[in-house]
């Protein structure tokens, strides 16, 4: 296979996103924007239906998202102890849900997907508060549209300006996005710091 040839990357493209999409709501590192975005670039280049990876795209979120939510909602977090990767997993949520913070309002359930680790913090901050499941639900496949339209989008807009090779723009789009993310994310971090505590459902984070 030739990495560099966008024709190779035509089917492969469908196949992956559903996998790493929603394994990304579970392991934060797996490249999910990567993959989106270069959907979007090899859109640009007439290799791939831009309209197609924003439906792969915001369903395998979507199922992520109700995944990491019922296994914290019914508690079942708690049997992953018995592995080692499920006491690494609780680990990681304990440190994501420290860095982004414990939101559950549905605000913050759309938008703080766009926050590095932001996804796996809100998501799990819902389930162990209780959140409705049809208001989270329904905000899970909001959140989930808006991030797969920006996401094909910047790997779209980046590949049809530069007009550079699908993975030169996808590479482009990936660091633009993660900027962004940073940025946004320093400001909400900040912004928390000098809030009060957070309105919505509460409740004391046993897991």
């Amino acid at each position: 296979m030739d990495f560099g040839n966008a024709d190779s990357w035509r089917d492969m493209i469908y196949f992956w996103i559903i996998p790493v999409v929603m394994g990304d709501a579970i392991f934060p590192p797996l490249p999910s924007e990567v993959v989106v975005i270069t959907g979007g670039a090899m859109s640009a280049v007439g290799r791939a239906n831009a309209f197609l990876v924003v439906l792969l795209a915001t369903a395998a979120s979507w199922l992520g998202d109700i995944l990491v939510f019922q296994l914290f909602k019914r508690r079942l977090s708690r049997a992953l102890d018995r592995w080692r990767w499920g006491r690494w997993f609780h680990q990681a949520v304990h440190t994501a849900i420290g860095k982004a913070g414990r939101s559950t309002t549905y605000g913050a359930i759309i938008g703080i997907r766009f926050i590095p680790g932001g996804r796996l913090a809100t998501t799990a901050a819902a389930g162990i508060a209780n959140v409705s499941t049809r208001g989270f639900s329904l905000c899970a496949a909001l959140g989930g549209l808006l991030w797969a339209v920006w996401s094909v989008g910047l790997g779209y807009v980046t590949g049809a300006a530069t007009g550079l090779p699908f993975w030169m723009s996808s590479v482009i789009g990936v660091v633009i996005g993660v900027v962004i993310g940073v940025v946004v994310g320093v400001i909400v971090t900040r912004r928390r710091g000098r809030s009060p505590a957070v309105d919505g459902p509460e409740e004391e984070l046993d897991f």
